[in-house]
């Protein structure tokens, strides 16, 4: 299986980001298409306060990605919340100098433990532009309520490693409004290389008992809460096939050349599944969630599975 050849850096083809009012003042921002670096924002706005939900992966981004708040909120953030360390999350925080910025507190170590995240030779090559690091200041271990005028923002962590270690989601429940950082890809493989398989069977159905009506994801449009089926669905899959090729000797590469993904064939970044398999393969081995494993051969497998290209970015 492979994504395609390579791919020259040009964005010009895809759509302009859009903002979308999902509830009077609470809004999404979605890059298409959605891959590798294109993530989805949202910002809530109350007569005293605008709140971020995430930045971009580089300075251009992150600055148009201001411009809309401006535009649609009369005013800049002046709080941030971070759902996980992922750079495509957070590069553009440094943007926001004035804004308090929350996230779990494994974030703030990861960032900075890693630093900006620009993975240059792993992807297409990316003008990132001046970047600052910028983590979390305020961290909280389970749940943290905060009020966007009246409005109550109920910020969850799980308990487990899922996507990363340090998953966050907002989630209104008023309005049944949930943004759900990158523990739901909408159109794309879901990635928990740096997470946990079993971890984010567990995310999931924590996010299901919730009983969102619009689901904002980390990747891809917006959503009903079908959209957990077919996340769900995909890492049992590779769960359950994970199970039967470490019990044969295989290495996640070669259990990942087996696999046929049916329907999941068509979601974006395919090469996913060689990562994924990688963090299977380790917790078949008795791996706890979120443990260290070997990113250096994930990667290497992904790229081998993308047919020894970098890995298609158009951030």
């Amino acid at each position: 299986m492979s994504s395609g050849t390579g791919h020259v850096h040009d964005d010009r083809h895809l759509p302009p980001p859009t903002v979308e009012e999902v509830a009077k003042g609470v809004f999404a921002y979605v890059q298409p298409d959605g891959t590798w670096w294109l993530n989805n924002t949202g910002f809530l706005a109350s007569e005293d306060l605008v709140v971020s939900i995430d930045t971009c992966a580089t300075e251009k981004r992150t600055r148009a990605y201001l411009d809309a708040v401006r535009r649609h909120a009369g005013a800049m953030p002046g709080v941030l919340v971070n759902t996980h360390h992922h750079g495509d999350h957070t590069n553009g925080n440094g943007f926001l100098p004035g804004a308090t910025i929350i996230g779990h507190p494994r974030c703030r170590e990861e960032m900075l433990r890693n630093g900006l995240l620009r993975p240059d030779g792993i992807f297409d090559p990316v003008d990132w532009g001046d970047l600052t690091l910028a983590p979390p200041v305020v961290t909280f271990e389970e749940r943290l309520d905060l009020y966007v005028g009246d409005r109550l923002v109920e910020l969850h962590h799980f308990g487990t490693a899922a996507h990363t270690t340090n998953d966050v989601v907002a989630w209104l429940p008023d309005e049944r409004i949930l943004f759900t950082g990158d523990l739901v890809f909408n159109g794309g493989t879901p990635f928990v290389l740096m997470g946990s398989v079993a971890g984010s069977l567990l995310a999931l159905d924590r996010l299901v008992e919730l009983d969102a009506a619009v689901v904002v994801p980390g990747h891809g449009p917006p959503c009903g809460p079908e959209v957990f089926d077919t996340v769900g669905a995909y890492v049992r899959l590779v769960q359950e096939h994970a199970e039967k090729t470490f019990r044969a000797g295989l290495t996640p590469l070669e259990a990942a050349r087996q696999l046929d993904l049916g329907p999941f064939a068509e979601l974006t970044d395919p090469e996913r599944l060689a990562g994924n398999l990688h963090r299977a393969h380790a917790e078949c081995a008795g791996a706890r969630p979120g443990a260290e494993i070997d990113m250096v051969a994930a990667f290497a497998d992904m790229l081998t599975l993308n047919g020894g290209v970098p890995l298609r970015c158009l951030a």
